[in-house]
């Protein structure tokens, strides 16, 4: 019979001081791995978060390295720019492409987690902002995995752990210090095998790089009309268990969420491109009628013109800021 050792924690803003909180707890000799994913910028230092770490308990802490032995009783970071996976015995590094803009990210360790590991997995959301691990702990709830969520309402950032619950029920929602003690309880408890849905495995595979074509992305869901905001492919829309996204053959992944907001993005980027491409025709009518030698018919044209420019960048203006202010009341609607 087989058993919970396989731990998966994902964390983004306000998760140092929480992964603290979680790890003190925890049992010497503990008969699990425990595979962590703090959101990183490129340029941050794994080393010196495993160094803080590793004050605070008496399992070791180190940063992940490819292809190295899954050993129980040890904490792995994902490095900085790299995503973190699990196979059956061994630990893989990959510069895949980036799913809801992260790299290393949640859903790409709790997928591999799935995959691999089943019902073994144990998945853990702690504080953190926007929508990575929701896909992820979906996919090991699918695979009858422990699935547990930091109380949102005591999260310094409730982003994460609240868009969990918001997609599904989850087998504890409990603050961060109860979490180690719940996990050193839940090692020792004995499950049974279950069958892994074949596109948690599909999946798996594309974030390993072992298969990326278009062949294998239609066996997951239908084409859409959107591309990917990242490298200009096609999308197709998926919809296994209760998350509906998008992934492109290249490996880009998205909840529907972090599409839209992309979208978003992109819109308000080419608004502000249009408002000053306005603005330089607007100054270069009113230099033509300051400085060219022109009849009055003419410039009262021109002056027409520059006008009318007037008018094009402030509806520009109106849009952009009714859409900042949509988005401020849509978050503390949010938060409240």
């Amino acid at each position: 019979m087989n058993r919970h050792d396989i731990v998966v924690i994902g964390t983004s803003a306000g998760g140092l001081e929480t992964l603290i909180t979680l790890i003190t707890p925890l049992e010497k000799d503990l008969p699990a791995a425990v595979f962590i994913v703090l959101h990183l910028s490129a340029a941050s230092s794994a080393e010196s978060i495993v160094a803080t770490l590793q004050k605070h308990t008496v399992l070791p802490c180190k940063v992940a390295e490819a292809n190295e032995s899954i050993t129980y009783g040890t904490i792995y970071l994902a490095p900085a720019d790299c995503h973190l996976l699990l196979t059956d015995i061994h630990i893989r590094l990959t510069k895949g492409p980036r799913e809801n803009g992260f790299r290393p990210s949640i859903d790409t360790l709790f997928r591999s987690a799935a995959a691999y590991h089943g019902s073994r997995a144990i998945g853990v959301i702690l504080t953190g902002m926007l929508y990575d691990g929701i896909v992820g702990m979906d996919a090991i709830r699918r695979s009858k995995g422990i699935t547990i969520v930091q109380d949102p309402s005591e999260a310094p950032y409730r982003d994460m752990p609240g868009n969990v619950l918001l997609h599904m029920d989850v087998n504890y929602n409990v603050p961060a210090a109860e979490i180690g003690i719940l996990i050193n309880e839940l090692v020792y408890r004995q499950v049974e095998k279950h069958p892994i849905p074949d596109d948690i495995k599909v999946e798996a595979a594309i974030a390993e790089r072992i298969t990326t074509s278009s062949e294998n992305v239609e066996e997951l869901g239908e084409r859409s009309v959107f591309i990917c905001p990242d490298c200009g492919g096609p999308l197709w829309q998926m919809k296994h268990g209760n998350v509906v996204r998008y992934r492109c053959h290249a490996g880009h992944a998205y909840t529907a969420q972090t599409l839209l907001e992309d979208k978003d993005r992109q819109l308000e980027e080419t608004l502000w491109m249009a408002m000053r491409i306005l603005e330089e025709r607007k100054n270069m009518l009113i230099s033509m009628v300051n400085q060219m030698e022109i009849s009055t018919a003419v410039q009262a044209v021109y002056e027409e013109k520059i006008e009318e420019v007037d008018e094009y960048v402030s509806r520009i203006k109106r849009v952009i800021m009714q859409d900042i202010s949509t988005h401020e009341v849509l978050r503390k609607q949010t938060e409240e």
